[in-house]
């Protein structure tokens, strides 16, 4: 028994070792305080050193946030852990250049550029919309991309690529947009595809009955009505 017992003790170690290495975020994400994260409650999660005004501020962003993504939906289902950091050197290791990393609808992780309240509510709704589809649906990328990045747009408020009153788009969507996550990383700044996600989608917002379409397409598991409405 004592065998089997150190046995499994090395394999989990082993196994702790190899995630720390090949994906530290994940690795964070499932103990935030072996990474130096201090927890301030209620999921959040915030880098040791981080003062503690910048402790109050971020506290109040995520929950800003949290807000944004209630009043879209009318409610919430996801409740990732949220992960700060406060400087650079935290952030690095984790997420690399990026402003954010979010791990399914377990867990986000914001850089020192990206803990603003949009950029928060922006990742909440993609864990949100993970969330309320299910596992499977996310991890096969039923939903195109740019409708998943086009909705956290659109729920986030994002002045960036959406202008104010009912009227929401500040560009054309133009022609076809990825659908699939690499094409839209390797394109998404340089040809504006947040702004034109977010106008297709706000328009087909529009025409489905806003949020209540969402849960439609999440409750019927089938997400093939976003393509053939929009096109793409």
């Amino acid at each position: 028994m004592k065998r089997i017992i150190a046995l499994l003790l090395i394999v989990g170690a082993a196994a702790t070792a190899a995630l720390h290495f090949t994906y530290p975020a994940a690795a964070a994400a499932g103990c935030p305080s072996c990474y130096g994260f201090t927890d301030l409650g209620d999921g959040v999660y915030v880098e040791g050193d981080m003062s503690p005004d910048r402790r109050a501020a971020a506290k109040a962003t995520i929950e800003t946030a949290r807000a944004r993504v209630r009043e879209f939906y009318g409610d919430l289902r996801s409740s990732p852990r949220v992960l700060l950091c406060a400087t650079e050197a935290c952030y690095r290791p984790l997420g690399g250049g990026s402003r954010d990393v979010t791990l399914l609808d377990r867990a986000l992780i914001l850089s020192p550029r990206g803990a603003d309240t949009v950029i928060a509510a922006h990742e909440l709704a993609h864990a949100e919309l993970h969330r309320r589809i299910g596992l499977r649906a996310t991890l096969a990328r039923t939903v195109p991309q740019w409708f998943d990045e086009g909705l956290a747009v659109v729920v986030s408020d994002d002045p960036r690529y959406l202008a104010p009153g009912a009227e929401r788009c500040l560009v054309e969507p133009g022609g076809d947009l990825p659908t699939a996550r690499a094409a839209w990383i390797e394109t998404a700044e340089s040809a504006g595809l947040y702004a034109r996600a977010a106008c297709k989608v706000s328009r087909w917002l529009d025409a489905h009955g806003g949020a209540a379409g969402i849960l439609r397409l999440a409750a019927s598991g089938s997400f093939e009505e976003i393509t053939a409405s929009t096109g793409s």
